[in-house]
């Protein structure tokens, strides 16, 4: 037997057009997905350290304790000492907030190179869209991480270059959801009919499209956050990402956290427990985000706004 579409009452329609988008988007999560409510937790944790992390660490990220080099996790440090004696603790607090800039800011510029790159590709078409999607191709031919180590060998490490090329290069790279999303839009009535007035392109753009393809572009911001951490504590892991000595999760996994592993464990240990959890965290909440925002994936429903069916009596 085939299952009968979901479909959602008159009620729960003109209760989700009260709310906002955000709101919505909240509650839905809340009642749909409780992994990506798990995930919205761990992030916002994570968010609260980062904020209060002058308040959170107990000392400077950088404030050195020789005589407690490489000490093991006690009460006066919660988890270890490296090789100059500093509080790993506070090192790690401090990296979360680097992992913020990256994460929030490297997204930021992910969507908007995507949208702007999506919108104008798939909204005019024509030679537009070929040489546009040509440029794609030939950018997606090359690996990411080729691309980032030579682009970060001429800018130089630093946290404005890694925002930089790590926004760009996946930016290029999502263009083609929102070029496939504009794609369906444009050829819609109302489009037509706001040709037919006279409307300009750029308010056809920002009036009906670009309202209609929010959905994939809060998808590609919410999956892209944590993409961002784990590429940029791959290039700090490289030497390539965020210079010494500022605290980054990647950093103390590489140079010294490598080389007392054996003696200090925990110098490896808890930046890797850190960097998992985090990108745990964005990766379900992103997952969760997508499903509910595209009502094609399977649990894009859900139960909220299910109706009820009665069953028919004999």
């Amino acid at each position: 037997m085939t299952e009968e579409p979901r479909e959602e009452s008159t009620e729960v329609q003109e209760e989700r057009k009260s709310r906002g988008l955000l709101a919505d988007l909240f509650i839905r999560l809340i009642k749909e997905k409780p992994l990506g409510v798990v995930g919205a937790v761990i992030v916002l944790i994570v968010l609260l350290v980062a904020i209060f992390a002058d308040f959170v660490a107990p000392y400077g990220m950088n404030e050195i304790h020789l005589w407690d080099r490489l000490g093991a996790p006690s009460a006066q440090y919660w988890l270890g000492t490296d090789n100059l004696g500093r509080c790993l603790f506070s090192r790690i607090v401090y990296g979360a907030r680097i992992s913020l800039y990256v994460g929030l800011g490297g997204s930021a510029l992910t969507t908007m190179t995507a949208a702007f790159i999506g919108l104008i590709s798939g909204f005019f078409g024509g030679k537009t869209d070929m040489s546009m999607q040509r440029f794609v191709d030939a950018w997606m031919c090359f690996p990411p991480l080729v691309i980032y180590l030579s682009v970060m060998s001429l800018l130089g490490p630093g946290l404005g270059q890694v925002i930089l090329v790590l926004g760009l290069a996946r930016g290029i790279r999502q263009s083609r959801v929102v070029r496939g999303a504009v794609i369906g839009i444009k050829e819609n009535v109302y489009v037509e009919a706001a040709r037919a007035i006279g409307a300009s392109n750029t308010k056809i753009l920002g009036r009906h499209i670009l309202p209609n393809v929010m959905a994939p572009i809060i998808t590609i911001f919410a999956v892209s956050c944590g993409y961002m951490i784990l590429s940029e504590a791959m290039l700090s892991f490289l030497g390539f990402g965020i210079p010494p000595p500022t605290p980054s999760w990647g950093g103390m996994l590489s140079g010294s956290g490598r080389a007392y592993m054996y003696e200090a464990p925990w110098m490896a240990l808890w930046p890797g427990v850190a960097l998992a959890s985090v990108v745990y965290g964005l990766n379900v909440l992103g997952d969760a985000v997508r499903d509910i925002l595209d009502p094609r994936l399977r649990g894009g429903l859900g139960r909220y706004g299910r109706v009820k069916r009665k069953r028919p009596t004999k």
